[in-house]
């Protein structure tokens, strides 16, 4: 939650997904009680132990804890990633409280191993963007702590973990980013990849077992090869077999890379491929993006905090947003599907001019279930590095 964030390489952050696009709109904030010492705004419980604003006396109460807590320590974060420097700037100014970044370009698992081996100290995470099957992991080991949003009960059931461990909060295609230049004709199929002339240009922007964008790569492979949710294997035998034939690169794909020309045909997610058509026009870098006819994916970020938070209050404060309409509407300038976009569009809050940018795409998209993306990540992780990184 990877050109940036190559999360493994551009974020992560990831891995697969849930949930269609819609949920919220009008905030309206509930309560759900937490035992806990009281904090010092005006009589609510801690911040730590909150599991709605409404706990801590309300959002100004809120957001005068973050205040004096200062700090938000996140982790993998690229500011060109679902403009996220946008989201940042913009939580910096309205609340006072300094967002510090480790490691950006890191993946989801780095920021789960950074709340497993950081536990209880100053510099741990305290907020976590992951892929979907990232974060319900996360969730079953019992490194997240449950919070509600406001408008937490408007976001469908199969977007969310049902006591607040973790919530979908932006998503995507996986998308074929291509330099038009470099490349005669742009792919527009997985089928198309394995074609002679893509030799040594076709890049995933991490590996699978860590990147969320890659996981779902090898995912929509699956899908455009017989396969299906609970049959990921044709997807990596699919990139076994790009590999075998030469067409596969070894090089990560960022952002970096795509300018270099060491990666002219990069699998990203539609949002961060969509952004970098914008970002190299001013270079003369003709970057084009098709969704893949032959195997459409889409998925979900979820927003998570972590349990033992070092700025519980600054974790909270920064979900709500994430999740009000200005955090969303940011999501989308970035080119990213934000998970209330439905009900924001119904509320009348929904950028349309941004909404109108978003590159198209044929059909309702369908998601893998818990136990299937679970399946899948244990698939990868026994299979992937023998058949295609050995």
């Amino acid at each position: 939650m990877t050109v940036p964030r190559p999360r493994t390489v551009p974020l992560p952050r990831t891995a697969v997904l849930t949930g269609v696009l819609a949920t919220a709109a009008v905030f309206t904030l509930s309560a759900c009680g937490a035992d806990s010492a009281t904090s010092a705004a005006g009589g609510g419980r801690s911040a730590a132990a909150a599991t709605t604003a409404k706990d801590v006396g309300g959002m100004d109460a809120l957001a005068e804890e973050a205040k004096k807590e200062g700090t938000l320590h996140a982790i993998a974060l690229p500011r060109d990633w679902a403009n996220y420097g946008a989201l940042i700037d913009g939580f910096e100014k309205k609340y006072g409280v300094k967002v510090e970044v480790e490691n950006p370009g890191g993946a989801s698992q780095d920021e789960i191993s950074a709340v497993t081996s950081r536990k209880g100290q100053g510099n741990a995470p305290d907020v976590l963007d992951l892929g979907s099957s990232f974060a319900q992991s996360a969730a079953q080991q019992g490194l997240l702590a449950p919070y509600m949003v406001a408008g937490f009960t408007d976001i469908p059931d199969d977007q969310k973990d049902s006591i607040g461990r973790w919530s979908n909060d932006y998503g995507g295609y996986i998308s074929f980013g291509c330099d038009a230049k470099r490349v005669r004709t742009c792919p527009t199929s997985f089928k198309d990849l394995l074609k002679p002339q893509y030799k040594g240009q076709v890049a995933l922007n991490g590996d699978p077992s860590k990147s969320g964008s890659a996981f779902g790569a090898v995912y929509a492979a699956a899908l455009a090869s017989g396969g299906s949710f609970d049959d990921i294997q044709p997807g990596i035998d699919f990139f076994a077999k790009l590999k075998k034939n030469g067409n596969l690169t070894p090089v990560a794909s960022t952002q970096a890379t795509i300018e270099k020309g060491q990666t002219p045909i990069s699998i990203d997610w539609d949002y961060l491929n969509t952004g970098y058509t914008d970002d190299f026009k001013s270079k003369g870098l003709d970057w084009t993006v098709a969704v893949p006819s032959d195997g459409q994916f889409s998925q979900y970020y979820s927003q998570a905090i972590n349990k033992t938070a070092p700025h519980p209050a600054a974790a909270r404060l920064w979900q709500e947003y994430l999740y009000s309409a200005e955090g969303q509407n940011l999501r989308l300038k970035g080119y990213a599907r934000p998970a209330l976009m439905t009900a924001m569009k119904e509320a009348g809050t929904l950028d349309q001019a941004a909404a109108a940018k978003l590159p198209k795409v044929t059909g309702t998209p369908t998601f893998p279930t818990e136990s299937q993306q679970s399946s899948a990540r244990f698939v990868i992780s026994q299979s992937w590095a023998q058949a295609v990184s050995g």
